[in-house]
């Protein structure tokens, strides 16, 4: 298998932190990718015609995107415990929490390129204050939430701690952690994992 990706990707983050969760690392050959919004990488769009990652090329051929899709398949590949429960509440809370994280990142990686791509007379500050509201309400909900989450590993709590390590990578002046203690303490508990530690952008 193949994997399109990049170290700065928070949901290529996510597979990378579910390929050391399930042991599967060594089965992946990763190649990063280069390309932003205005300027595609060929061979991710070869293999994903949206042109994002990630993306993971299996070995007969097809494709798979987006992260949410591939964790799942890389969940089925392994016989250990699952990060995707297999039916019931438990399942749909992680894949509400998933639900949750992505839209954090979806909010974030817009505003990183508004912010940081777009030139500047031409950014909407009125819809840079909305995204920033949005990941407020999303952290205030987490704060209320996240007792226990650092005892619950699964594909939710795994992508929590991507989405707040991302704000850290891409936003650290903002400053997350004030006013929300219990979801500081989870994440740092949750960050001591291996997987989490070997893919922490930097």
């Amino acid at each position: 298998m193949r994997l399109h990706t990049s170290p700065a990707s928070p949901f290529g983050r996510k597979v990378a932190v579910v390929l050391h969760e399930t042991g599967l690392w060594p089965r992946v050959e990763r190649r990063d990718a280069s390309l932003s919004p205005i300027a595609p990488d060929a061979a991710v769009c070869a293999a994903n015609p949206l042109g994002k990652i990630p993306c993971l090329e299996l070995d007969d051929g097809s494709a798979l995107y987006d992260s949410r899709v591939i964790c799942e398949y890389l969940d089925g590949l392994h016989p250990g415990p699952k990060l995707f429960p297999a039916d019931g509440p438990s399942r749909f809370a992680a894949l509400r929490l998933q639900a949750l994280a992505d839209g954090m990142l979806d909010t974030a990686v817009g505003l990183r390129y508004e912010t940081f791509l777009r030139p500047e007379p031409l950014r909407w500050t009125d819809w840079i204050a909305a995204q920033k509201l949005k990941l407020t309400r999303a952290l205030d909900r987490l704060e209320q939430e996240c007792e226990g989450f650092a005892q619950r590993i699964d594909i939710g709590t795994l992508a929590i701690a991507c989405a707040l390590g991302y704000l850290d990578f891409r936003f650290a002046d903002d400053r997350w952690r004030d006013g929300r203690p219990r979801l500081a303490a989870f994440e740092a508990k949750i960050a001591e994992r291996p997987s989490l530690a070997a893919t922490r952008p930097g």
